[in-house]
């Protein structure tokens, strides 16, 4: 095992019983019964590094009806570890050719279970028979999703009322995906929100009220409005936020889909460890690695399992949504055009340095002799070959050799 990543089972577990329980209180308003919503669990990519099949059976053990998975393409792993339902989050669109044969092959055990997510009028009139579907609406996260106007013509016509009427198309409800950071909202002012209501909040109420004349129509035209289509699917609202809405409509319901907040929340149960593969001593200006760069300092070179094929190093676009992310954005890049990087491994809390970009599965890293001295002068011993190093991780991106479960 050279990369992993150690898991404090009772401290996760806990957080994830504590998420669970503060979200039903949000939507439900404490002991009310469940047709007013739950959690929705996201298992989808990397599993945030646990893995898909442990967050499905975590789910099971949370005791939820429903988790919501990234793509079709997750849907078996997460369907073998998990019994309810499963919301596939990106949109069904048959001219994704690839998803929708994967659609087409998806096992008949787990079919019935599983709910499509529908973001445009195309995809909407090209659905097979028997399918589950949320529709989604396209809000200032601007992503995918329906106008409002859009989905009132899609409820209101012939075709989709006659599916409905068939059992063609089952409603489960509207899916809004919310931005993290505040929308701005140029006409949310309205007269029965309280002052301070958030904008994410205002925009979850005007798609409530569409819904709710969407699901009218139906009525209007004779059809029977789906046991289930009475129901906000919705992302990245906060409690408050959530208890909010519950104020505002509460007839609706309400399944607030988590993932990271749940998953990686409490970061205190997750560390990711490198171990040392391999200890050389080096002198100053010893030529090391591919790009034979020299040291530095006398010291020691450090070979340690964690590279690029597990995601160390590999950083994403910077928000830099402020002064400070700019500065460090800026600082990091120069250092880098110098030829020296960071690493996210660290000895006695100290981040170490490349001695050249990470390899595919290992990193190469500068432990100096100075640093070396300040260690063993707090207690430390010199590391070894089978010691472990601390890694900075994201963990979104990670892909571990093994999960410890401890």
């Amino acid at each position: 095992m050279s990369f992993t990543l150690h898991l404090d089972g009772p401290v996760w577990r806990q957080h994830t019983a504590e998420v669970r329980d503060a979200l039903r209180t949000a939507i439900r308003g404490g002991e009310q019964p469940a047709r007013l919503g739950d959690l929705v669990p996201v298992a989808k990519g990397n599993g945030y590094g646990l893995g898909l099949s442990r967050l499905a059976a975590e789910a099971t053990r949370l005791g939820v009806d429903r988790v919501a998975v990234g793509s079709v393409f997750e849907v078996p792993e997460v369907a073998q570890h998990y019994a309810g339902e499963i919301l596939v989050l990106t949109p069904w669109d048959p001219r994704d050719v690839v998803a929708a044969q994967h659609w087409e092959h998806l096992d008949p055990a787990h079919r019935d279970r599983v709910i499509r997510t529908v973001s445009d009028v195309h995809s909407a009139k090209e659905l097979p028979m028997g399918v589950r579907i949320v529709l989604e609406g396209i809000t200032s996260m601007r992503r995918f999703g329906i106008l409002e106007t859009d989905l009132l013509a899609l409820v209101a016509s012939s075709d989709f009322q006659a599916a409905l009427a068939r059992g063609d198309v089952r409603l489960e409800g509207l899916a809004l995906h919310l931005p993290l950071a505040m929308p701005e909202m140029h006409d949310a002012g309205s007269a029965d929100l309280p002052r301070g209501t958030s904008t994410r909040v205002v925009e979850v109420r005007g798609w409530a009220r569409t819904w709710h004349a969407a699901l009218q129509e139906l009525l209007r035209a004779g059809s029977a409005v789906p046991e289930n289509a009475n129901t906000l699917w919705v992302s990245h609202l906060t409690d408050d936020e959530l208890q909010a809405v519950r104020a505002l409509e509460p007839e609706i319901a309400l399944n607030a889909r988590v993932g990271t907040r749940l998953w990686l929340g409490d970061g205190s149960a997750l560390q990711a460890r490198g171990t040392i593969l391999a200890v050389h001593a080096v002198g100053r200006r010893f030529a090391v690695g591919y790009r034979q760069r020299k040291a530095k300092d006398d010291g020691l070179l450090l070979v340690v399992g964690g590279g690029t094929s597990h995601g160390v190093a590999m950083a994403a676009p910077t928000p830099a949504a402020s002064l400070r992310q700019r500065a460090i954005a800026a600082g990091t890049g120069a250092l880098e055009a110098a030829g020296r990087s960071r690493s996210p491994f660290s000895w006695d809390d100290k981040l170490l340095w490349f001695a050249e970009p990470p390899h595919m599965q290992v990193s190469m890293l500068w432990l100096p002799d100075a640093a070396l001295r300040e260690g063993t002068s707090r207690g430390l011993r010199t590391p070894t070959v089978g010691d472990t190093l601390d890694c900075r991780v994201r963990h979104t991106t990670a892909l571990f050799d093994a999960v410890i479960d401890a």
